[in-house]
């Protein structure tokens, strides 16, 4: 499958200037499955684009999701399409949506903190994070102890959205550090595409670190409480 990916859907603009609507929807969750069900290998396919060839995303909601495909359906520009979609959200409560934000709206690039809305002159920690992840954040003990924490996602990775999420950042007056979490490894994921293009929109004076598993050569853990155990301290890493 990489042969035709690689020389016909991923470089077959460049090639022969032939393009198209395919979509691959790719398991890609760290959900202590082992290896094989973690990774789509996110990073390839963000190497793979250049010269805006492709479109690479990672939603969190339903209504993300079905925007993102009605758009990949009807958007004048016709692209192929690589969205990561992560198992364990089919029966995550918390990763729903209203029949409203179905009906209504359209797919998002960034989204910002819903819960820190109307306190953002508070905010020191600016968390951004994309896909499954997002929930450990979200639903952990720590995020309620971390008033002065906003959890920003990221739901387009490439072409990277730096104009939304160089103004999701300027709505925040206080900010004193960003910090991009993944699930991944540092040498996996997105962290290595992304940390430039956010590096270039923070401002001197605010603090940029990251937050990953060490480099590893197998994707993922086996061993399930092992798995846990690293989950619980790349979220508590994440607050600081």
């Amino acid at each position: 499958a990489e042969v035709v990916i690689d020389q016909f859907i991923i470089a077959g603009l460049a090639k022969w200037g032939e393009t198209s609507r395919l979509t691959m929807l790719l398991p890609h969750g760290y959900e202590g499955q082992g290896p094989e069900h973690s990774s789509a290998r996110l990073e390839r396919y963000l190497a793979l684009g250049a010269e805006d060839n492709v479109r690479v995303a990672n939603c969190t909601t339903p209504a993300q999701y079905f925007h993102l495909l009605r758009d990949q359906a009807l958007r004048p520009i016709v692209r192929p399409l690589v969205l990561m979609t992560p198992k364990s959200l089919l029966r995550l409560p918390a990763a729903t949506s209203s029949p409203r934000e179905l009906s209504a709206g359209r797919f998002e690039a960034v989204i910002d903190d819903p819960e820190r809305a109307d306190s953002r002159s508070g905010v020191r920690r600016l968390v951004l994070c994309s896909g499954r992840f997002y929930y450990d954040l979200l639903l952990s003990p720590l995020r309620a102890q971390a008033t002065d924490v906003a959890i920003a996602r990221v739901e387009l990775l490439y072409p990277f959205p730096c104009d939304q999420l160089g103004a999701l950042m300027a709505r925040y007056p206080a900010l004193e550090t960003v910090v991009w979490a993944q699930e991944e490894p540092r040498n996996m994921g997105a962290r290595k595409f992304v940390l430039p293009e956010i590096r270039d929109l923070i401002p001197p004076q605010v603090a940029f670190v990251d937050v990953s598993r060490p480099e590893r050569s197998s994707p993922a853990e086996g061993y399930a409480a092992a798995h846990r155990a690293q989950q619980r301290a790349l979220v508590g890493e994440a607050f600081g």
